[in-house]
């Protein structure tokens, strides 16, 4: 489960028998990779789409495991860009969370699951002080969902920003009632201040090309 179909993009290209799923979500797909079925579903940012599309999930596929994954924020300033963190736990939830076994490199620990993009280096300070190591917006509605359902539950990110970086683009106010995030209101946001926004808007476009690869790789060659 993830918020955009990019968050697939390295997991998709490592796939074979690769096809499109006429499912009532945003989007999804099916393939094969090592020897397992993956079910790939982006239903747009927050937990109401992402649980959304855990329950369409379960009715089409019954699957054996529930992995939210995609792209986060770290809070963690050892974290760097592709960086792969996989959650035990989720700040202030009950919710248990499996953790896959992998021998490729990556953090474990609490993920903050928050309503909104954190925007500022000082709100991922903030967030930090609680002990979560890195932030997103769907891995609590999809822990949510994968246990009413009594599916294990699984949590793996890859870091698209740094603890240190503060968004100049307002990615928030971008963000329309679907949860997704509208080209015009990111391209209005970046225009009120150019000279940094369209570099920031590059370089955040590369980062997430990086951790999805990485991203890809990992899911592929661990084990849940």
């Amino acid at each position: 489960m993830a918020a955009e179909p990019r968050e697939f993009d390295g997991l998709a290209r490592l796939c074979s028998r690769l096809r499109r799923l006429a499912w009532p979500v945003y989007w999804a797909r099916y393939g094969t990779a090592n020897g397992r079925q993956f079910w790939m579903v982006a239903n747009g940012a927050g937990a109401a789409n992402a649980g959304r599309a855990v329950s369409v999930a379960n009715a089409e596929c019954q699957p054996e495991t529930v992995v939210s994954m995609g792209f986060c924020g770290a809070l963690d300033p050892a974290l760097s860009i592709g960086d792969i963190f996989v959650a035990n736990s989720l700040s202030g939830r009950t919710f248990a969370c499996g953790i896959p076994q992998s021998s490729l490199p990556h953090s474990t620990g609490m993920l903050a699951s928050i309503d909104h993009v954190a925007q500022t280096a000082a709100e991922k300070a903030s967030l930090r002080a609680s002990g979560a190591g890195a932030v997103e917006m769907e891995a609590a509605g999809v822990a949510a969902h994968a246990a009413e359902f009594h599916i294990p539950f699984f949590c793996v990110r890859s870091v698209t920003d740094t603890a240190g970086q503060t968004f100049v683009t307002d990615f928030n106010l971008a963000l329309l009632s679907d949860g997704h995030f509208g080209t015009i209101r990111i391209l209005t946001s970046a225009i009120r201040n150019p000279g940094k926004a369209f570099p920031e808007l590059i370089r955040l476009q590369r980062s997430c090309r990086m951790a999805s690869r990485t991203l890809g790789e990992f899911i592929a060659g661990c084990r849940f």
